[in-house]
């Protein structure tokens, strides 16, 4: 199986602000990002002690089903180290389900995900938000380019 049938998404997003509208919790910070490829629009909450980022940042971010690079395979495959995991190729990591889908509006839909009370909410063209379904799990990961 090809190591690319667990990305579900990925593109590199311009940080336009980060906690707009003021901090709420003094260890998550709110990212507001526009992709520079899809034309999606991100916000997202992480752990600003763990992955600090700056408005005028670039950074990557790609949704996964698994680590691996086959398809199932979990973070626990790893723990030893002794397979290379999707994860060793980003700064940041987080585990989550997609929790609502909206796709009112057409052609322009959401999906939002939550990690463990840090949330995401993804929206753009259905094309690139299709392999996300609600109730299935997923990984965010992030780099700083």
């Amino acid at each position: 199986m090809d190591k690319r049938d667990n990305i579900l998404f990925s593109d590199t997003f311009d940080v336009k602000d980060v906690d707009k509208g003021g901090k709420k919790f003094d260890r998550v910070s709110r990212i507001d990002a526009r992709s520079q490829t899809h034309d999606m629009s991100l916000i997202v909450d992480i752990n600003s002690e763990l992955y600090p980022v700056d408005a005028g940042d670039k950074v990557k971010l790609t949704l996964a089903s698994s680590l691996g690079e086959s398809f199932g395979a979990g973070w626990r495959s790893y723990i030893n180290g002794d397979e290379r995991s999707l994860a060793d190729d980003y700064d940041y990591v987080m585990f989550g389900r997609v929790y609502r889908y909206d796709d009112e509006s057409g052609s322009k839909v959401s999906a939002f995900v939550s990690f463990g009370g840090l949330l995401m909410c993804l929206e753009g063209d259905i094309r690139h938000l299709q392999n996300l379904v609600v109730g299935d799990t997923v990984y965010l990961l992030m780099k700083t380019i």
